[in-house]
């Protein structure tokens, strides 16, 4: 982009500025970094480092569905305390093998995300507990299950 001056030639224009905030850094150092856009911090969400105890507590709240009852996985990253963390559940019911309720946890609005044998299976193992469904959703007024912060602590 260029805007014109008074002799008619075009000149360019000067950069956008970025928004930017001060943070200390380990040192105690003052130093500008510029805010993160939306893109970068799910980046940074993507590569998050490994947590044992972040682990341990979406561990907790997976087992804490009861039979019969679904949770998202935003749900339950929400309820272990980490509101941004929904793939880490997704990546650490891939991981668990048998030992977690892995049928509970569906996609948004009740979808099955798993796809062929596997989402088959998900939704076999459902029906087994009593969860109806809708088309191919699980009907999530009916077995949504609503976490209670008091009875994860």
């Amino acid at each position: 982009m260029s805007v014109s001056g008074d002799s008619g030639q075009q000149q360019p224009r000067a950069p956008v500025a970025w928004y930017a905030f001060i943070q200390a850094n380990r040192h105690g150092q003052l130093q500008m970094r510029r805010k993160l856009t939306a893109r970068e911090a799910a980046r940074r969400l993507v590569r998050a480092p490994k947590s044992a105890t972040r682990d341990a507590a979406i561990r907790k709240t997976i087992r804490s569905i009861p039979r019969g009852k679904v949770a998202t996985y935003s749900q339950v990253a929400a309820a272990a305390g980490y509101p941004l963390y929904h793939r880490q559940v997704a990546q650490l019911l891939r991981t668990a093998g048998g030992s977690l309720p892995w049928q509970r946890v569906v996609g948004a609005g009740g979808e099955i995300k798993l796809k062929f044998e596997a989402g088959l299976e998900q939704r076999t193992r459902l029906e087994m507990e009593g969860v109806r469904f809708r088309g191919k959703r699980v009907d999530m007024v009916e077995h949504q299950h609503r976490f209670r912060p008091w009875d994860l602590e």
